[in-house]
């Protein structure tokens, strides 16, 4: 009875979050994977168990242009973050001295969080569109004599939306890292002699790298995954692999290809998280 007592706290404490996660991921997971095996037969499904679906994937052009183009989006909107991103998030720990403006630009990158998804991309479909701000400023200075359609419904558009919408996810693990990083490390390069470049090529940059990939992780897999931006920026030729994953549940009623077409961005996204960690915790400072 003694032990039982003891135990009963943890499996209890352990016990609801593993049923939530069975009954909530798991579950769903196992009935899409199942999908992914049956066969369409119009108007319905029937189950079955073949792999057509899955060969349908690679062997379609159609399929994989737009896991070519998926690829290519997101691999953009985490190099633009990136490149936004970090130099931002260095001043902050480097550069910025005094501890309110640091945190007053910190909250400045997380508040946009706060506000609705939607509205994020929609503010973005108006600057861009043809009565927008950017057409306005550009006829302004006479570059443009009328207003122009080039900078919505495209990738430009839909990768300029997706870096803005998702740039804190970059921003916050970078400066995170950054933080961690002993001041004196940098002091000791700079007493040796090596000069501000070199002491962040060699120093800074390879400590921060943990907070880099934690960064592009969460940039890539959420641009992956995302299907609103593309439908409100991206225009007919800007679908992603997540929006070809709602026509099929939804107007197609495929669910056998919708689910085939899941449980490949699945194990992308994993791949994904599991090539993050091997960097992360091959260049996490190592412990005495």
């Amino acid at each position: 009875m003694r032990f039982l007592s003891e135990k009963l706290p943890g499996v209890a404490v352990l016990g609801i979050p593993l049923l939530w996660i069975s009954v909530f991921m798991l579950l769903p997971y196992a009935i899409i994977a199942t999908y992914s095996f049956w066969t369409k037969q119009y108007p319905t499904f029937s189950p079955d168990f073949q792999f057509g679906n899955y060969l349908t994937l690679f062997t379609d052009p159609q399929y994989s242009k737009v896991l070519i183009r998926t690829l290519k989006v997101s691999l953009l909107v985490s190099l633009f973050s990136f490149l936004l991103g970090y130099p931002f998030a260095y001043f902050l720990a480097f550069r910025c001295k005094s501890q309110a403006l640091r945190t007053w630009l910190y909250m400045a990158v997380i508040a946009p969080l706060w506000v609705s998804y939607l509205l994020r991309a929609y503010v973005w479909k108006t600057i861009l569109g043809t009565e927008g701000v950017l057409n306005s400023f550009l006829m302004s200075i006479g570059i443009l004599s009328e207003p122009s359609d080039m900078f919505l419904y495209n990738q430009f558009a839909m990768v300029v939306t997706l870096t803005y919408i998702f740039i804190p996810f970059m921003v916050m693990p970078i400066y995170t890292a950054l933080e961690k990083i002993p001041r004196n490390l940098v002091e000791a390069s700079a007493d040796l002699g090596l000069r501000p470049i070199p002491t962040f090529l060699r120093i800074t940059l390879p400590l921060s790298i943990p907070g880099v990939a934690a960064g592009f992780t969460m940039t890539f897999c959420l641009t992956f995954g995302d299907f609103v931006a593309p439908f409100l920026v991206g225009g007919p030729d800007g679908n992603l692999v997540a929006n070809v994953i709602v026509t099929q549940f939804g107007t197609a009623l495929n669910w056998p290809m919708g689910s085939a077409l899941s449980i490949l961005v699945l194990v992308i996204v994993l791949t994904v998280l599991s090539l993050s960690g091997r960097v992360e915790r091959h260049y996490s400072p190592k412990e005495v």
